[in-house]
């Protein structure tokens, strides 16, 4: 008496990964973002790996999130994985204040982010 098993929204050789909260914003993320789509998986470590930005790590951690998704709960093969999408998304924001002059207050916002990654894997020609 179990629920039926949904169907599966991604083709057979894709696998996916994401995060919900990033402390950095989207705008700082998506150029990681940009830097990785397309790339080979082992490419894409690399250039993260060696990259000055702070967010660089958590990106990296979610590529290899998502090729252990591939491998292991998909079956595919690690050394034909592509990025093949990733995109990043607005999540939650903090509102803090901080005193200025004359009694007034300035708003501070601290953006937080979601972002997605999607394996694929190619053939090799």
């Amino acid at each position: 008496m179990s629920k039926p098993k949904t169907q599966r929204v991604l083709p057979a050789n894709t696998a996916k990964a994401e995060v919900g909260l990033l402390t950095t914003t989207p705008r700082k993320l998506n150029l990681l973002a940009q830097l990785v789509r397309g790339m080979h998986v082992s490419d894409a470590l690399n250039t993260l790996a060696f990259s000055k930005k702070r967010a660089a790590q958590e990106v990296r951690k979610l590529i290899s999130s998502a090729i252990s998704n591939a491998e292991n709960n998909h079956g595919l093969d690690v050394d034909s994985l592509v990025v093949a999408e990733a995109f990043v998304g607005k999540a939650m924001m903090l509102k803090r204040m901080m005193p200025r002059a004359r009694g007034r207050g300035a708003r501070i916002l601290k953006r937080y982010s979601r972002m997605t990654v999607i394996v694929r894997e190619v053939e090799v020609a």
